[in-house]
């Protein structure tokens, strides 16, 4: 194989998404298990839309997927190259000025520049879906400049590809359309054609494209929303192709070794973010204890103060906790804005009608809360740190007694919530004087009652 030449050719008209993280990913993978050289070649030919604040986003999101490049470029920056290209295709007859109407403003006319089509079929080689044939003669001359000195995409395209001596083009099956027009003007140019690869699109939950305009898919969302660049490169890798070696978890030095393009899939995968929260939660679970506790307590003291509670040391003792429960860093503070952790920074508040638990009266529960009051004075401070300490202390009388009926109106004392984590390991984040305390707040709630 001649030395692979391959381009991210991203259209810097909205935030980087899914769509060119993707394609950036399978040309990255390509080029590099074959030692070839990438090309970032800023596409800002719509002037209208296109935004520098576009293209460094852009940037910035594939540097934080891990993903890099040889050369960059602009194509606007390229145009006079363009133009003088243009100008030979009008002065060989290759291509001729046209005087039309527009479109835009009827009774005006405008200059556009026209390819002569030969009018004949073409036929390509797509590395994915096999030959593919087009007959041209229904795209009739078709426009390739706005004016002999604005090139449009199609050209401007077709001439950076050539000059930069691209072997593959790899990219979406939405512009298959465009691969037709694309060789036509390569023929007038005289460039040799590409490689081609076009792949499937990744669709919505609701089987339909994924877009800039569709969903939340932008790359930076999923920043923001707590994603781990590893897990959303590997789950975008993954997405549409089937490693030789099966593996879902790869690293992107594993991808490079396996990727194949004729291992990529030839139907669209839907984008499944279930799928991709199991992917970020594997990745968080690989992380040392150290560097999950830093994150986590940064996001935890952030959510905590947005609710208007008080930051105490309990905070570092749910950090287990809080693994336990969240696929992204910003299930943390969902978890907190629903209440999850409450009882780790503030005393609930209470129904009464809901202390004794199902099937009891207020009477029983009052009974097994001091009882269990009783239990639990007679521990020290240092047995309130581990919570299984405190599960000893209460266990016997709560198998006799019946472990709903003491425990339930235990951990509601403790947490004030009918869903919340087992109330030996409350106490032991709250320790021995809160625990009491809100035991009495309980008692006391009973009696008024």
């Amino acid at each position: 194989m001649e030395k692979v030449r391959v381009r991210y050719p991203p259209s810097p008209t909205g935030y980087c998404h899914v769509g060119t993280a993707r394609m950036a990913v399978v040309n990255y993978l390509f080029a590099k298990k074959h030692g070839g050289k990438i090309f970032f070649r800023s596409e800002d030919t719509d002037k209208e839309r296109s935004k520098r604040e576009y293209e460094e986003d852009i940037i910035e999101q594939l540097h934080w997927l891990g993903l890099g490049w040889d050369d960059f470029s602009r194509t606007t920056e390229l145009v006079e190259s363009h133009k003088t290209a243009m100008h030979k295709l009008v002065g060989e007859d290759k291509a001729y000025v046209s005087k039309e109407e527009s479109k835009k403003n009827p009774g005006e006319f405008v200059e556009v520049v026209r390819l002569r089509n030969p009018g004949r079929s073409v036929t390509f080689t797509d590395v994915i879906r096999g030959d593919i044939t087009f007959d041209t003669t229904e795209l009739g001359d078709f426009v390739i400049g706005r004016a002999i000195d604005d090139p449009l995409y199609n050209f401007a395209v077709v001439y950076d590809d050539g000059t930069q001596g691209i072997t593959h083009v790899i990219r979406g099956e939405d512009h298959i359309s465009n691969t037709p027009r694309q060789i036509l003007i390569q023929e007038a140019l005289g460039f040799p054609r590409p490689v081609y690869a076009h792949y499937p699109l990744h669709l919505g939950a609701d089987k339909s494209k994924l877009s800039k305009r569709t969903g939340d898919v932008a790359v930076r969302s999923y920043r923001e929303k707590g994603f781990l660049s590893p897990a959303l490169l590997n789950y975008i890798a993954i997405l549409g192709w089937t490693p030789p070696s099966g593996k879902e978890i790869l690293s992107l030095d594993e991808m490079v070794a396996e990727f194949e393009l004729e291992n990529l899939h030839k139907s669209g995968a839907v984008f499944d973010m279930e799928k991709l929260r199991w992917y970020n939660r594997h990745y968080l679970s690989e992380m040392s204890v150290e560097d999950f506790n830093a994150h986590a307590l940064t996001v935890l003291r952030a959510a905590i103060t947005a609710r208007n509670l008080s930051w105490n040391d309990a905070g570092e003792k749910i950090l287990s906790l809080i693994r336990e429960k969240i696929s992204v860093w910003g299930d943390i503070s969902d978890l907190v804005a629903e209440g999850e952790f409450d009882f780790a920074f503030s005393a609930p508040v209470l129904d009464p009608a809901k202390i004794p638990g199902k099937g009891d009266d207020a009477a029983a529960g009052a009974k097994h809360l001091h009882h269990v009051r009783a239990l639990l004075e007679k521990l020290s401070e240092a047995d309130f740190r581990d919570s299984e300490r405190v599960k000893a202390a209460l266990w016997d009388y709560a198998t006799e007694a019946g472990r709903g009926s003491v425990l339930w109106p235990l951990r509601y004392s403790l947490s004030g919530r009918e869903k919340s984590p087992d109330p030996f390991l409350i106490a032991s984040v709250i320790g021995k004087s809160s625990t009491i305390e809100r035991v009495e707040i309980a008692l006391n709630t009973l009696q008024s009652s």
